[in-house]
């Protein structure tokens, strides 16, 4: 492939969607790729090799070389804010935590760019599953810019839709070496067609869409839904699996995570009548639950389920299906199940280890159901009553069936 030197993608995070994902599509577009790291041992290799694999998880390995890259410590400022002045575009895959942090630096790139010419947009591309993830950067950049600093003109935030899979590397994968990947065949990158400031990147495998919210909600309450069930359902029948694979080769599992995408997608086809309809969220429902059970990619219980203050919040997947399903006066049921068997899960990584914030959630989940849903999940027993009724009912029999005294 013929490289123009003049396009140049200046990514945030060289984590896993970074590097299977993000970097792959722009390398493999003409881009130079310059990754943007705390972790100096991914970036000396980076350097040094200026390439990485890929490795596509199906029923036959593909590997992906993807060229023409390299990689800034993101401690080193300047030459940062350089690579930013200088950048055809910009991405960010650092998870909303490390958004704030590396703002500062996102803000002292645009104005070595304004320096240098006063009408030379940069485009930012939030690759984040982050719900109205634009206006949270802007608030956390405009703090470093001058007042009359032109956002509005020079500055293009880009939403995005994550939906590629991409498992936990083992440590053995990982000492093989630092720098491959894993993900699956899904290579779709949905995003906000009309915040561009610039024409939008002639390359395979971008998908722009008008209405980005609702392909942001598709995401959170569809996929990372069904996602999240299959975990909490799977781990209340079987402590011991290790792999959704498993999950979902229990036929009545398999059909109750169904049965919940199904619930959450009628509530976003009321929310979005314009952009969706009950048979094509069917179908992509049931392509995710095909894409869920591949082997091959070895996603495990533990990665799909873990962080549970962030999974069962107020407005993530769960939780925030069934706010939207109240203001809607939609069933939610099913949801509301699936959140209470997320206040059960207690799966641990490899080295038997819980998620780090999962500590802290367990030690409010130990006070009881009600609890969780008042100071996570976002919900106030005065106003929902019937909501909290039915959630401490369905808590008895997910901790009658977790003590063996009814059947499966």
């Amino acid at each position: 492939m013929n490289y123009n030197t003049n396009n140049k993608l200046v990514l945030f995070g060289a984590g896993k969607i970074g590097r299977s994902f993000i970097g792959q599509l722009f390398s493999r577009g003409g881009y130079e790729v310059v990754f943007i790291d705390i972790d100096k041992n991914i970036i000396d290799e980076l350097n040094i090799r200026n390439n990485y694999n890929v490795i596509i998880k199906s029923e036959k390995d593909e590997i992906l070389n993807i060229k023409n890259v390299r990689g800034v410590l993101s401690s080193d400022v300047s030459k940062v804010a350089d690579e930013i002045a200088t950048a055809s575009i910009l991405a960010v895959s650092v998870g909303a935590n490390v958004m704030a942090k590396i703002a500062p630096v996102v803000a002292k790139g645009l104005l070595l760019r304004y320096d240098a010419t006063k009408d030379n947009p940069l485009d930012i591309i939030l690759a984040e599953n982050l719900r109205d993830a634009a206006p949270f950067f802007r608030k956390k950049i405009l703090p470093f810019l001058p007042a009359d600093y032109p956002f509005n003109k020079l500055v293009g935030l880009i939403e995005t839709s994550i939906g590629k899979m991409v498992p936990i590397m083992m440590e053995k994968d990982i000492e093989i070496d630092i720098l491959q990947v894993f993900a699956e065949p899904y290579n779709n990158l949905i995003l906000d067609k009309e915040a561009f400031k610039n024409s939008i990147p002639q390359i395979a495998g971008l998908s722009p869409k008008e209405n980005i919210k609702a392909w942001v909600d598709r995401k959170l309450f569809i996929h990372n839904l069904g996602h999240a069930t299959a975990a909490y359902l799977g781990y209340i029948y079987n402590p011991n699996f290790n792999y959704l694979y498993e999950v979902l080769e229990i036929p009545d599992i398999r059909n109750a995570v169904r049965n919940t995408m199904l619930q959450a997608a009628t509530i976003l086809c009321a929310k979005y009548p314009d952009d969706f309809t009950m048979e094509t969220l069917v179908v992509h429902i049931d392509n995710l639950l095909f894409r869920f059970q591949n082997r091959a990619l070895g996603d495990t219980v533990f990665r799909v389920g873990c962080d549970l203050m962030r999974k069962l919040s107020t407005m993530d997947r769960l939780a925030g299906a069934i706010h939207l399903a109240k203001k809607l006066n939609l069933p939610y049921d099913r949801i509301l199940y699936s959140w209470v068997c997320g206040c059960f899960f207690r799966a641990t990584d490899e080295n038997g280890k819980l998620f780090m914030s999962d500590v802290e959630f367990i030690t409010i989940a130990e006070k009881g159901v009600k609890e969780v849903l008042e100071k996570i999940g976002g919900f106030s027993e005065q106003v929902d009553q019937d909501l909290f009724e039915y959630a401490e009912s369905v808590e008895k029999d997910v901790f009658l069936l977790k003590s063996g005294l009814t059947e499966r």
